[in-house]
């Protein structure tokens, strides 16, 4: 029996949270590392390293930073095998975040894509940005 919840971070989120060290994401991401199990999947984790890694950030945060980030979502994140696939959002890149959160029993997906945010909730995952989560999830 699982006792704490699991959420699912979008990339955006997560590439915010390594930039900023103080952004809301980066205290959303501290938050469930406190108090949730974090899951990510091979697809998931696979678009967060090409995204952090690329060259535009280097003006941000060195590589070598953002490696050592990228590390730790590897060694503190649960990774889950999607069972369920996915085809409903706008943008069909983000359908692995709905999919990781159905297969994996999250019970929030924390976006501050309108594109995710619009499917409220979803299969009962609850779809919130990280200033709500970081609230509690007002309702």
């Amino acid at each position: 029996m699982r006792l704490v919840e699991r959420v699912v971070f979008d990339t955006s989120t997560l590439v915010s949270a390594a930039l900023r060290v103080e952004s809301t994401p980066a205290l959303a991401f501290r938050k469930a590392l406190a108090s949730h199990e974090i899951c990510t999947s091979p697809d998931t984790l696979q678009e967060f390293e090409t995204v952090l890694l690329r060259a535009k950030f280097d003006r941000y945060l060195d590589r070598g930073e953002r490696g050592a980030f990228l590390d730790l979502c590897r060694k503190v994140t649960t990774s889950c095998d999607v069972r369920k696939s996915v085809k409903i959002c706008r943008d069909p890149k983000d359908d692995k975040f709905l999919a990781l959160a159905v297969s994996c029993g999250a019970g929030i997906l924390v976006s501050s894509d309108r594109d995710l945010l619009d499917l409220h909730p979803f299969h009962g995952v609850i779809i919130t940005t990280p200033a709500d989560f970081l609230e509690g999830l007002r309702r």
